[in-house]
C-alpha cells in the first residue's frame, strides 16, 4: 500500500503537470514489460513467466485497464485522500458480486456492512458541501468496482502463475491496448517528466507484485482490508504536496467504510473457519 500510494500520488502529480492519462496508463504498463524479464533473466528464472493461461490473462488485463482508467483519473480529479477513499468501496462491491453474480449466501452482518459502508460513501462524497468533482467521483466507486472483479480474477489466476507473471502478462496486455490511443496523446517531456513515468511504472510494478503475492496466500476480504492504510500516506502526501488536509467530511465518512469493510473481513473469515458448508450458512 506504501508502493500504490506513491504511485498514485505520483499520477495525480503527473496528470496536474499536463501528461495526458492515456500516456500515462501506457507507460504504467509499458516499463514492467521491460523491468520483469531482465530482473528475472538477471536471476536465471525467465520460466517464473510460464503460463498455459493467456486467454485469462488477457481477459484480466482488460478489466483491469478499465479499472485502471478509473483509478487513475479518481486521483487527477479528486484529492489524493478522497480518491484512495472512494477506492476503498472494494469489499461492498465484493459482496454485491460474490451475492448476485457467484450466487453465494450472504447474510444480514455483510448486508449491514454494505449499507454502513455506502453512507460513509454518502458523506465522503460531501452533498451540499465543499464540491468536489462528480466525475471524479463517479471514477473513484468505478474503481472500486473494477477492483472487485479483478482481485477474484487474480486469486484464480494466482492459483496456477507466479505472482511477477500475473503483473507482467498484465502489463503486457495492458500496454498492448493502451498502444491503440497513445499516438494520439503522446508528447515530448523534460527529463524530471520522464522521472515520474518511469517511477510510476516501477512503483506499480512492485506494488502490484506484493497484491498478487498477498491474494495467492490470504483470502480476498483479508487483503482488501490492508488497502485502508492508503490513507494515512495519502493524507500525508496531500499534506506535504499540495498543502492540502482532508475536510471533516472525510474524516467522518472514512472511518463508516473502514468499519464496513472490516466487518465484512471478519465476516468472511469466520465462515471460512466453518468446519461445513451447513454451519457457515447457519453462521452467516
Amino acid at each position: 500500500m506504501v508502493l500504490l500510494s506513491t504511485m498514485f500520488m505520483l499520477v495525480k502529480y503527473a496528470g496536474q503537470s499536463g501528461i495526458a492519462l492515456p500516456e500515462l496508463m501506457f507507460w504504467r504498463q509499458a516499463i514492467p514489460v521491460l523491468l520483469i524479464p531482465a530482473g528475472l533473466a538477471f536471476a536465471g528464472s525467465l520460466g517464473r513467466l510460464r503460463t498455459q493461461r493467456l486467454k485469462h490473462h488477457a481477459l484480466r488485463a482488460g478489466i483491469g485497464m478499465l479499472g485502471m482508467v478509473c483509478g487513475f483519473g479518481a486521483a487527477v480529479l479528486l484529492p489524493l485522500a478522497e480518491a484512495m477513499t472512494l477506492g476503498f468501496t472494494t469489499p461492498f462491491f465484493a459482496v454485491v458480486i460474490s451475492a448476485l453474480i457467484l450466487r453465494e449466501r450472504v447474510g444480514r452482518w455483510r448486508w449491514i456492512a454494505v449499507a454502513i459502508g455506502f453512507v460513509g460513501v454518502v458523506i465522503v462524497a460531501q452533498p451540499g458541501g465543499e464540491p468536489i468533482s462528480p466525475l471524479g467521483v463517479a471514477a473513484g466507486l468505478a474503481s472500486g468496482f473494477v477492483v472487485a472483479i479483478v482481485s477474484f480474477q487474480i486469486k484464480d489466476l494466482a492459483r496456477f502463475d507466479s505472482p511477477i507473471a500475473v503483473v507482467f502478462y498484465f502489463s503486457l496486455f495492458g500496454a498492448v491496448i493502451m498502444a491503440v490511443p497513445l499516438p494520439f496523446f503522446i508528447e515530448s517531456h523534460t527529463a524530471f517528466e520522464w522521472l515520474l513515468l518511469l517511477s510510476i511504472g516501477v512503483f506499480g510494478t512492485f506494488g502490484q507484485w506484493l497484491v498478487s503475492a498477498s491474494l495467492r496466500h490470504g483470502a480476498v476480504a483479508s487483503v482488501i482490508v490492508m488497502d485502508y492504510t492508503s490513507l494515512i500516506w495519502a493524507t500525508a502526501y496531500g499534506w506535504l504536496i499540495w498543502e492540502r488536509f482532508p475536510p471533516y467530511t472525510t474524516w467522518l465518512g472514512a472511518p463508516a467504510i473502514i468499519a464496513a469493510g472490516t466487518i465484512i473481513a471478519w465476516r468472511e473469515q469466520r465462515l471460512a473457519r466453518s468446519i461445513t458448508p451447513s454451519s457457515a450458512i447457519e453462521a452467516d
